[in-house]
């Protein structure tokens, strides 16, 4: 039973008997129930809209990163209040997770076909690829089919955004 749900059992019990009796009988501290909790002072809600801001503009950026961040903008704070804060906020870096090239139950491994087989003649082996080029106003994405014997780009693609073509 969590401890709000204990202050309300206290609070609605039986006037008669006493408040040391009643957090007694739930094995709640009477200082439990009569603490009331104070809220976040007006700098730590400025340095929550601060760390907000820098954290919708760089997911990436840890405590270490964002308290830096604040030092830089004149605020005097240590990496114990950023990841109070942090973790009071619900805000995760968006990192690599250890053993992330581990594969999950039910993947089946597909074989390497072109493990053993030497490459010695043009247009014997084809690959594609799909990546992005950062621009100034967003992405554009590329599109390439190489030959790997003469490693010369047979076609490419550039696109604004990632379409799905279908053949009928």
């Amino acid at each position: 039973m969590s401890v709000a749900q204990q202050r309300t059992l206290v609070a609605h019990a039986d006037p008669a008997s006493s408040v040391q009796a009643r957090c007694q009988a739930l094995g709640l501290a009477r200082s439990s129930f009569y603490y009331q909790p104070c809220g976040e002072s007006a700098y730590n809600l400025e340095l929550m809209r601060l760390l907000d801001e820098e954290f919708t503009a760089h997911n990436f950026k840890g405590v270490l990163g964002l308290r830096d961040h604040l030092r830089l903008a004149g605020h005097a704070v240590n990496e114990k209040r950023v990841r109070r804060l942090m973790r009071l906020m619900g805000h995760e870096p968006v990192y690599p997770k250890p053993r992330l090239s581990v594969p999950g139950q039910g993947i089946t491994p597909y074989p390497y076909l072109l493990r053993d087989r030497p490459v010695t003649a043009p247009n014997e082996v084809w690959s594609t690829d799909i990546t992005y080029v950062p621009m100034a106003k967003g992405f554009l994405y590329l599109a390439a089919v190489l030959d790997w014997h003469s490693r010369y780009v047979i076609s490419w693609q550039l696109w604004p955004r990632l379409k799905v073509w279908y053949r009928s």
